[in-house]
């Protein structure tokens, strides 16, 4: 058996991957691990807090979740169906011991996940999802509580007007004059983000907000930007914000239809924060997958870039150890650490319409401090990724950062659940990157082949 834990909690296709069983091993573990042993028997005992995504398959494992929690001597603060950010809110404004989300994310809805956030709702560090694995995997270390030291499940009805206080409590302009459409994916955002939007003052419409339980992603969302255009569009919207099911993700489109990803919002919201004083050393935290586009813009404007692995918990890591404030994915996850303990796309989308609406300017032309250049993704299948990337398919990579120059960029990586190399070249021209990305291709192929 491989790994339990991905890069973002263990996820599966729910009652066959993910089944209840699974999720009751899981809960309990992360209660023997997360939370602090009961005080005696008839003890104040730790608490977690439990929330989800619409999908179908959520009452089966909230139930199992829940059920695990409180066998293991934990209370649980059900929430409810909220965005992924909330739940991490929520374990810290209380004070829980940590929190559990029912979510498979912008997955298709018949796969779902769990999620773990540690006291503060911080995600965990990877030693402790070892450490919940290991439990997992032998359940006779199970403590087994009895009596008045089971533990006990409430309903937190206050969670999505908390969060809601929350959001508009970082919001540094209001949004009147501005009209946005919203996508929400038939996901957990649903509800919580057009009401957040609309109290902070801009003209809303809502698409994609009627889940029932086997729409969330469906043809919607930020995997599927479509017919947010379209929506933007007919209404004649400033623009449009797109979520996934999970909410901590956030796209956008211009009034003309253009998509807006996460490097390019986070160059802008990069700017606002220096101007403000709010950009913690005037550095801003990504990854190896953001546009060589966004590096440049941000140089030209005296904004170091630091580059993590891919993954928004290796951005939260080095946003934390260093004590930075702004930081993502191109993918839309946006980490605002004054405000969030991990990517909230409702936070994000605030913020990117209080700039409009404090400059008055239009997301295109806000947009445009980040010129993307072109980019081809090549995704070369191998018989053995560590012999793939031989001497000649390293001199070949070489050679081809040499004629790029400073106008290009070449990233050469194994696939963490494939027998794939992925193979992106950025260059000044489409056929430049093509023609680069095909010839590393064919080095690659010809040293692994199938």
């Amino acid at each position: 058996m491989g790994r339990l834990f991905g890069t973002d909690g263990v996820r599966g296709l729910a009652n066959a991957e993910l089944t209840p069983e699974l999720a009751v091993a899981v809960a309990v573990s992360a209660a023997h691990v997360l939370a602090p042993e009961p005080d005696g028997p008839t003890g104040r005992r730790p608490v977690a807090v439990v929330g989800r995504d619409p999908r179908a398959s959520g009452d089966m494992l909230e139930a199992a979740v829940v059920a695990g929690l409180c066998s293991a001597g934990t209370d649980v603060l059900r929430v409810g169906v909220l965005p992924t950010p909330a739940v991490a809110h929520l374990v810290a404004e209380t004070g829980a011991a940590f929190g559990v989300v029912l979510s498979a994310s912008h997955n298709p809805m018949p796969d779902n996940g769990i999620k773990l956030f540690a006291a503060g709702g911080e995600k965990l560090p990877d030693d402790v999802e070892d450490a919940i694995e290991r439990l997992v995997a032998a359940p006779d270390g199970w403590r087994r509580p009895r009596g008045a030291a089971i533990g006990r499940a409430v309903d937190h009805a206050a969670g999505a007007d908390r969060y809601l206080e929350h959001l508009l409590g970082s919001l540094p302009h209001r949004l009147d004059g501005v009209k946005v459409v919203v996508d929400c994916a038939n996901g957990a955002a649903s509800a919580v983000s057009p009401e957040a939007y609309r109290r902070a003052g801009a003209e809303v419409i809502a698409i994609h907000a009627e889940p029932n339980g086997l729409n969330i992603n469906a043809d919607c969302g930020s995997t599927h930007l479509e017919t947010l255009i379209a929506a933007v569009a007919e209404h004649g919207a400033d623009l449009g914000i797109a979520h996934d099911g999970d909410a901590d993700r956030c796209l956008a489109v211009t009034a003309d239809g253009t998509p807006v990803d996460g490097d390019q919002i986070m160059g802008i919201l990069a700017l606002a924060m220096r101007e403000s004083g709010t950009l913690t050393d005037d550095v801003l935290v990504v990854t190896v997958m953001s546009n060589l586009g966004l590096h440049l813009a941000m140089r030209e404007h005296g904004i170091e870039v630091a580059t993590t692995a891919v993954g928004d918990r290796y951005v939260l890591e080095l946003l934390r150890s260093r004590g930075l404030s702004l930081g993502g994915e191109q993918s839309g996850h946006v980490v605002l650490p004054r405000h969030a303990t991990t990517g909230d796309g409702t936070l994000t989308a605030l913020q990117l319409m209080a700039r409009m609406a404090a400059t008055g300017a239009s997301l295109a032309e806000l947009a445009a401090v980040v010129r993307p250049l072109p980019q081809v993704l090549l995704n070369v299948r191998v018989a053995d990724k560590a012999a793939a990337v031989d001497t000649v398919v390293r001199d070949s990579v070489a050679s081809a950062e040499r004629e790029l120059g400073d106008s290009g960029r070449v990233l050469l990586r194994p696939s963490g659940t494939e027998p794939l190399i992925r193979v992106m070249v950025e260059a000044a021209t489409q056929p430049q990157a093509a023609e680069t990305a095909e010839k590393i291709a064919a080095a690659v192929r010809a040293a692994s082949p199938i």
